[in-house]
């Protein structure tokens, strides 16, 4: 239920909306005895639960007032030994409303009840009360019972696979509910959640809103697993075992919440996207299909005919769907770690104590010994990598690359601690109900795309034996880059730079993350600005200034920042070759600093090619533009290599 609950914050949190400060009318399927609807039902004091219907009874309080008064007779409830609706006190039920036995001919219906649900005869089956209470007005729809209530307008009873709700189930296109919370299983169709999302409505799947339930299991037993191993080797005695199991619940959930949280956070970044990413999208989904592991129709998904259908009626892949890529693309990757020698890196080590709570920590021998270790470690890698960017990152830095899932993800971890990734994804979740839920979304794909554009980098490099290497490796650039990148920038960088910054500034975001988020899309060149300290043998900080001036006296910043714009309207084809010119005018860049230095200074080396610079940036004048077209950029791009050819040739 909690974890159900986290998605439900997230939802109205991107609608603007507090629901554990502000009001909030639903509409629920189960009782106060349930452990999901209960516990639901309890996780907010300003929850105004309108209607609520179990297998026995239906709750009907048509305009709840005192929301805490009301979630007290809640906790009551569910603090009997067991309850039904018929134990609710009420004298707390609005005018009009009251308990009603499902096995009744009829109920009759007051005029509150016929005006929220919309019916207009003076009595109505049961079953006519809840199939109306479903499409009922109300801000959530929160599923913490037993059956399948909504389909899709093209499926039949039969398809939605329980007999027994036939005659209250309604369609997905006919609620009129903004948030759909799914804390039991299978609530509904995976079409009905498609057609509800098409129409507007917010939701994600079962499986996410739920996973906080799975994941709690699987702690348990890696948990278990674990205890027993220091129990074997003498690191536990056995009666200290279910003591010490009962002290970590808080800790347990903390990390289960907390994953819930993260890839939630990733399909409000696909779901930013999906208009720009439609065709990446169907790309994924080939995929996934070679790989033998999607099938398109079993999961409701459409095909290659119906997503060209699509892109022209401007209908983009919702949430639910976006969820099932999500979770293909993580199974995907866990099963290419494991293969791979990736778990066995020492670095990781740290990371499967970070999955154990810390009252384990001190356990080092057993947690070496869990026979699922390298499992565990897999798990939170693929986590870790979708949360951060949306189910398309791992494709995209494949098709980069062309470098193994193995690869991109020892690249990842790499480049996810040099960028401090944990850190600035922290410092934005600390601004939730505070600023605009889109703002942290533009933050978070700016932090995604430093991570992702890093690990390209970096897959461009010779390849470090371990991600320890690799840190230490690139460390001192990026130290750099910390300590002195925005101070080094000039002309139309800075100015850039601070467009961002007030940007940021202006919506609220403190002046350090609002600086640090500015930062992120130039951060990458820590990549290139280590590759040219080595092999210049010039210290980080003082190649740093050399690159930049290569890079305002070239022009090649604009040419960059250009290109880089210009992807919004283009084919998923011309973003990817856009990109890889993009990298390749760092390294053309890196080239030529790396002249300059042996120059001894950018100034220098630029005034030795003074009318060869002057016939490129007038050149790139005329070729480069924010709406300029690939074929442009290509062009421009040549320009520069046949400069740096000259310029190389040059005495």
């Amino acid at each position: 239920a909690r974890g159900a609950w986290v998605s439900v914050q997230r939802h109205f949190r991107e609608m603007g909306v507090d629901v554990q400060t502000e009001p909030t009318k639903v509409v629920g399927c189960g009782d106060m005895s349930g452990d999901v609807f209960g516990n639901g039902m309890l996780l907010s004091k300003k929850i105004r639960l309108k209607a609520a219907f179990n297998h026995v009874q239906i709750f009907i309080d048509p305009d709840p007032q005192d929301p805490e008064r009301l979630w007290e007779e809640r906790k009551r409830m569910f603090d009997l030994p067991r309850s039904s609706w018929m134990d609710y006190d009420q004298s707390l039920i609005s005018k009009g409303g009251g308990v009603f036995e499902r096995s009744a001919k009829s109920i009759p219906l007051s005029p509150e009840i016929k005006s929220m649900t919309g019916l207009k005869q003076d009595e109505a089956t049961p079953d006519e009360v809840i199939h109306a209470l479903l499409k009922a007005e109300c801000e959530l729809l929160w599923f913490g019972g037993i059956g399948t209530y909504v389909k899709a307008i093209h499926e039949t009873h039969g398809q939605a696979g329980d007999r027994a709700n036939d005659a209250v189930r309604v369609n997905g296109r006919d609620l009129k509910a903004k948030v759909i919370g799914e804390g039991a299983n299978l609530g509904l169709t995976q079409a009905g959640r498609i057609e509800f999302a098409q129409r507007g409505g917010r939701l994600n799947t079962d499986a996410i809103d739920n996973s906080a339930g799975v994941d709690s299991s699987d702690h348990e037993v890696n948990i278990k697993i674990l205890c027993s191993e220091a129990i074997r080797l003498g690191s536990l005695k056995h009666g200290e075992r279910n003591p010490l199991l009962a002290s970590m619940t808080d800790s347990v959930a903390e990390h289960v919440l907390a994953h819930n949280y993260s890839q939630t956070g990733a399909l409000t970044l696909a779901s930013s996207t999906a208009a720009r990413d439609h065709e990446a999208n169907e790309r994924l989904m080939c995929y996934l299909e070679g790989r033998g592991v999607l099938d398109r129709v079993v999961e409701g998904l459409p095909s290659s005919s119906d997503m060209r259908e699509r892109a022209e009626e401007r209908q983009w892949l919702t949430r639910p769907e976006l969820a099932v890529l999500m979770a293909w693309s993580k199974i995907t990757l866990f099963d290419d770690l494991v293969d791979s020698a990736v778990p066995d890196d020492p670095w990781f080590t740290a990371t499967l104590q970070g999955y154990f709570p810390e009252a384990l920590h001190g356990f080092d021998a057993p947690m070496d010994a869990h026979r699922l270790k390298r499992e565990i470690i897999a798990t939170v890698l693929a986590n870790r990598l979708v949360d951060a960017g949306g189910p398309l990152m791992l494709l995209r830095l494949r098709e980069r690359s062309n470098a193994s899932n193995a690869d991109i993800c020892r690249a990842f971890e790499t480049a996810r601690h040099l960028l401090s990734h944990a850190a600035y994804r922290e410092a934005i979740e600390a601004l939730d109900n505070k600023v605009d839920a889109h703002v942290q979304t533009e933050l978070q794909q700016a932090g995604a795309d430093a991570v992702a554009d890093t690990t390209a980098a970096i897959l461009g490099q010779t390849a470090c034996e371990t991600v320890g290497d690799a840190v230490e490796l690139y460390a001192p650039a990026f130290d750099a880059l910390d300590k002195g990148l925005a101070e080094a920038l000039g002309g139309f960088e800075a100015n850039q730079l601070e467009r961002r910054r007030a940007g940021f500034d202006n919506s609220g975001i403190d002046g350090d993350l609002a600086v640090r988020a500015a930062l992120m899309p130039l951060l990458p060149l820590g990549i290139a600005l280590q590759s040219l300290s080595r092999r210049t043998g010039t210290p980080p900080d003082e190649a740093l200034g050399v690159y930049l001036g290569i890079g305002e006296g070239l022009r090649l910043d604009r040419l960059r920042f250009d290109a880089s714009r210009s992807v919004e309207g283009a084919s998923y084809w011309e973003r990817l070759a856009t990109r890889r010119l993009i990298e390749d005018l760092r390294r053309q860049q890196s080239d030529a600093a790396a002249s300059a230095l042996a120059s001894g200074d950018a100034s220098v080396w630029l005034q030795a090619c003074e009318a060869d610079r002057k016939a490129l940036v007038q050149r790139l004048t005329t070729l480069s533009s924010p709406k300029a077209s690939f074929a442009q950029f290509t062009l421009a791009a040549d320009a520069v290599r046949s400069f740096m050819a000259d310029a190389a040739g040059q005495p």
